[in-house]
């Protein structure tokens, strides 16, 4: 008993040198905030010296329309969540589901797309949003945004879909239930988990992009957070304190949507005992 505490001491004890090498900077950054003017990085005594208070964080929201850009960002992340998941279920549940052909060459372009940099995609994507006058609109945000997540989220959930068992549906076949009943009272609730983990990595990629919306976002007042980053980093790069407040603010939403889904986190044996033998 003692040598295999003893053993497990040194593991634990680098799990949390580990934790507080990742941390350190993090809380760092949020007691920067505290700081009524940093015009450089302050030193540490400084920042854990400072009063916690949300002067900074008022001062940040108020400023440079910070308010509609996030604002903007929740419109954008939330919608391209929406879609990008519900679509990608129904495509996921289509090739494990349906046969037709060209169905594995299907998935194989899929999976194609995913290696495809988005440096050498822009262009053909701007050409064709462009030519759907879509341009400087979310509605062509979305439309790549969208699109792009359905790949993924394909990929992922067809794997999941694939362990339901076949056996589960046979009662709503019996009642005269069709495919949208399975889909939607089988597949669905089955697969929570894996749609929770779909669902913060679609917000999360989608909140955090500023290549795609930096290219097809023109109007000022319809920009997303992360370029708003940008422009307020680029203005205010002398108070510390700001930056680190509006990046605080930023990453709210993210924390918010891992607590809510974290317990939807992909588990094995969900759908164990399903099905009696």
């Amino acid at each position: 008993m003692k040598t295999s505490l003893l053993t497990k001491v040194p593991v634990y004890i680098i799990l949390l040198a580990g934790a507080g090498i990742f941390i350190a900077p993090f809380i760092y950054m949020i007691m920067t905030t505290f700081v009524d003017v940093a015009y450089s990085l302050p030193r540490p005594h400084e920042v854990f010296s400072a009063v916690p208070n949300l002067d900074n964080y008022e001062i940040v929201w108020n400023k440079n329309n910070f308010f509609r850009y996030f604002l903007n960002s929740l419109l954008v992340a939330g919608i391209t969540t929406l879609g990008s998941v519900f679509l990608g279920a129904l495509t996921a549940y289509s090739f494990v589901r349906f046969q037709f052909p060209g169905k594995e060459f299907l998935f194989r372009a899929f999976l194609i797309t995913m290696m495809i940099p988005l440096v050498l995609a822009i262009v053909p994507q701007f050409t064709v949003i462009q030519s759907l006058g879509l341009v400087n609109s979310y509605s062509g945000l979305w439309v790549l945004y969208i699109g792009g997540g359905v790949v993924g989220s394909t990929f992922f959930l067809r794997g999941f879909f694939e362990a339901v068992p076949r056996e589960l549906e046979e009662s709503i076949t019996m009642d005269g239930g069709g495919n949208w009943r399975i889909f939607w009272n089988i597949y669905l609730p089955l697969s929570k988990p894996a749609l929770g983990t779909m669902a913060i990595f679609s917000f999360s990629g989608t909140w955090d992009e500023y290549f795609v919306a930096l290219t097809l976002i023109k109007d000022e007042m319809l920009r997303t957070l992360p370029i708003a980053l940008m422009m307020f980093q680029g203005k205010y790069a002398s108070n510390w304190s700001w930056i680190f407040a509006a990046s605080v603010i930023a990453l709210i939403p993210i924390i918010i949507i891992y607590v809510v889904f974290q317990k939807r986190f992909v588990q094995s044996g969900s759908t164990e005992g399903g099905v009696k033998g």
